[in-house]
């Protein structure tokens, strides 16, 4: 080999930094601005953190009704590509019905250990009736619209879906004649997608907008009177994110569950910042691709269950916001009560669509349970804080049972899964090596 051989310059790495610091960082930025706000009664500062975390909110919400309408259309028809589509839709929604009855059973067995409702110093006067409520009458005959216009305006979700899931089974039911309009709709969600990816970046931002004006607006003396409840609602969906979820990924699918956490990370943290299942759906559905579950089947399981999969808001809270409830109230709850709010958490989910908050769920369970509505007011005011933990739970939820269907069909790609550490945020680029590369004719 010639001594004279030209040296290859090496490509210049970018200095990156990771999805998960970026957040972290606006995580703390947002707590010492909004304490400062709060302890210096900085208005100013009030007005900025909330403008900054309410465009973000909006930003994202600004795609929701066309986004779930194309993703939810896309999904089913590309169930056709899929061996075994029907299989597999009845195991990830037996999956979903699953782990939510785990999950409204830690709730209830939490809620009876630690008597959240106890001790609070609130009374039934504390409280106050929402200005919308959800009951089974309008649970079920909400899901038809009126019009086809209506529900975009108003951003029904629930009747987004109705309408999509009936525009996808006609699409399939028709075949060929309807290719045009699903490659209209793939391409419009392919521009959805990138434009809400856009926003995505804009989290970090986001989050020192959100926490900041949560923490000015509450400070700590408001979470003092909830402590329990509080507690409750975290220690139960970190069991269930960090407990069940590991569980069922080690035993029912035999995998890894820190690869699965290392791999969905950056969508869990988008989630407990942006308090939408929807608002983190491109992403949830980037990282459970990476994962090495098939496209065609995640593009199917993650848009189903950022609207059906609700562990957090529809498990966990209503069973906890019940009991709660029930004792502020001074009322007594038996086995049937308890059995009835495990019926609306597996069958009522949906209600929640995916957005943020979970008032609907609650009235519809408190209604259900014949609970006093006034409860609801009791618990809108510390509501932000509880939705951040809920909608990480909710849209952890919803990669797990993606993996777990695809383990249990032989259809999860384990070397990809085992590889999907990277940050989702970064660009599917060719890897730079770390040395040049050896001229042509170079022996070892």
């Amino acid at each position: 080999m010639s001594e004279n051989t030209h040296a290859v310059s090496r490509p210049k790495r970018r200095l990156k930094v990771p999805f998960w610091a970026q957040i972290i960082a606006g995580l703390v930025l947002g707590v010492l601005l909004g304490w400062l706000a709060r302890s210096q009664d900085l208005a100013w500062l009030v007005t900025t953190l909330d403008k900054v975390g309410g465009t973000f909110v909006q930003l994202l919400k600004l795609a929701v009704a066309p986004l779930v309408f194309f993703a939810i259309l896309v999904s089913i028809t590309n169930l056709r590509k899929v061996n075994n589509a029907a299989r597999l839709a009845s195991r990830t929604l037996l999956w979903f019905l699953i782990t939510s009855l785990i999950a409204v059973v830690i709730g209830l067995a939490i809620g009876l250990l630690t008597n959240p409702g106890a001790g609070t110093g609130l009374t039934p006067k504390d409280g106050g009736k929402p200005e919308s409520q959800g009951s089974w009458i309008d649970f079920l005959t909400g899901i038809i619209p009126t019009d086809v216009i209506t529900p975009f305006t108003e951003l029904n979700v629930l009747q987004i879906v109705f309408m999509a899931a009936v525009a996808g089974i006609a699409a399939l039911a028709i075949g060929e004649k309807a290719q045009p309009v699903l490659t209209f709709s793939e391409s419009v969600l392919e521009l959805l997608q990138k434009a809400l990816w856009w926003v995505i970046l804009l989290a970090p931002i986001g989050t020192v907008g959100l926490i900041g004006r949560a923490i000015a607006t509450y400070g700590w003396d408001l979470i003092g009177k909830y402590a329990t409840f509080t507690a409750d609602v975290y220690i139960g969906c970190a069991l269930v994110m960090f407990g069940v979820y590991p569980l069922l990924l080690a035993t029912v699918a035999k995998v890894s569950p820190v690869q699965f956490f290392k791999g969905a990370w950056p969508a869990i943290q988008l989630a407990f910042v942006s308090r939408s299942s929807v608002g983190t759906m491109p992403l949830t559905v980037k990282v459970v691709e990476r994962l090495g579950v098939p496209r065609e089947y995640t593009s199917f399981a993650v848009p189903f269950g950022a609207t059906t999969k609700m562990d957090g808001c529809a498990a966990i809270y209503p069973s906890l916001a019940a009991i709660f409830v029930a004792q502020i109230f001074d009322i007594q709850l038996g086995l049937q009560e308890y059995l009835l709010i495990a019926f609306v958490a597996v069958v009522g989910s949906a209600a929640t669509a995916g957005l943020t908050g979970a008032t609907v769920m609650l009235t519809l369970t408190l209604s259900t349970l014949g609970l006093p509505l006034e409860g609801v007011g009791l618990l809108l005011a510390i509501d932000p804080i509880l939705d951040m933990m809920r909608t990480a739970t909710n849209v952890a939820g919803q990669a797990v049972v993606p993996v777990l269907v695809a383990a249990r069909e032989n259809i999860l790609d384990r070397d990809a899964y085992r590889g999907a550490s990277a940050s989702p945020l970064e660009e599917d680029e060719p890897e730079v090596r770390d040395r040049a590369p050896e001229p042509v004719g170079a022996t070892a």
